[in-house]
């Protein structure tokens, strides 16, 4: 009997179809009471941002005691000042009780959504984040192109969040309004459109947020994902730093092939 355990476990392990995820989604469901709450998308929004900040925050804090540190980073001589982290600190989570909260709050009034049984196979996940990714990069391109170079969207929305000149984590959310909404509804939209099981609309919204911070934390490091990502596809925090500089070019937050094909790609190695 124990060894037909073990064996059903490695069936489990080895399976890329819904046995691999399902104790994960099984443990999530357990706590369905949790996902349903009013207060669980603005609390684990809020709470995956500054998860994915604090590790880039605890290095900047260190860089004056380790200097070895300073070889990863994109401006050596840049740390944030608490006058510029706080500010960004602050209007982060003020964004999320006043205007995030809320709207979860009235998504939430019109009833519960179905939570279904089984989890999704591992492929489908992968295919339907990466479809995800792919839709917001194209979607935040046109947006972000538009609010360049149209010059009263840029002063009115967008110049808030270039008033960092040298990037860091928690500048990644310091934005106006209509920005993180901007972002929010290319988020909801994508994973709608693909009718995307609830739990890929987690790992969805913790994947972009990790890359978001990752662009903007000024941490070049051989891990980063521009690294592990072939043939130039993916740019990278050099290259989403030289947007912030420059402002004309790189208006993609991940992928490089739209930059690429209208003419807006600068590479932060060029001489």
């Amino acid at each position: 009997m124990s060894g037909r355990n073990a064996s059903d476990e490695l069936r489990v392990l080895c399976s890329p179809g819904p046995l691999f995820l399902q104790p994960l989604w099984d443990g999530l469901r357990a706590r369905e009471a949790l996902l349903q709450s009013p207060f669980f998308p603005a609390v684990f929004s809020i709470g995956t941002y500054l998860g994915c900040c604090l590790p880039f925050v605890l290095l900047d804090a260190l860089c004056p005691w380790v200097p070895a540190l300073r070889r990863y980073k994109i401006h050596p001589d840049f740390a944030p000042s608490a006058r510029q982290l706080l500010p960004c600190l602050a209007q982060t989570l003020c964004q999320h009780a006043v205007f995030v909260f809320p709207v979860t709050l009235l998504d939430w009034a019109r009833g519960p959504a179905p939570v279904p049984p089984e989890a999704p196979e591992l492929p489908q996940l992968a295919r339907h984040v990466g479809c995800c990714l792919l839709l917001f990069d194209a979607e935040f391109f046109a947006w972000h192109v538009l609010h360049h170079r149209v010059p009263w969207l840029y002063r009115t929305f967008h110049k808030v969040h270039h008033q960092n000149a040298a990037s860091f984590a928690l500048a990644t959310q310091y934005m106006s309004v209509w920005e993180l909404f901007s972002l929010g509804f290319f988020h909801l939209l994508n994973v709608t459109l693909l009718e995307c099981h609830p739990l890929t609309v987690l790992v969805f919204h913790v994947l972009n947020i990790w890359l978001s911070v990752e662009d903007h934390s000024g941490y070049d490091f051989p891990w980063s994902t521009h690294r592990l990502v072939p043939f130039g596809c993916y740019g990278g925090v050099e290259h989403h730093d030289l947007h912030h500089s420059q402002f004309n070019c790189n208006f993609a937050p991940y992928f490089t092939h739209w930059d690429k094909l209208l003419g807006t790609f600068r590479s932060p190695h060029a001489k």
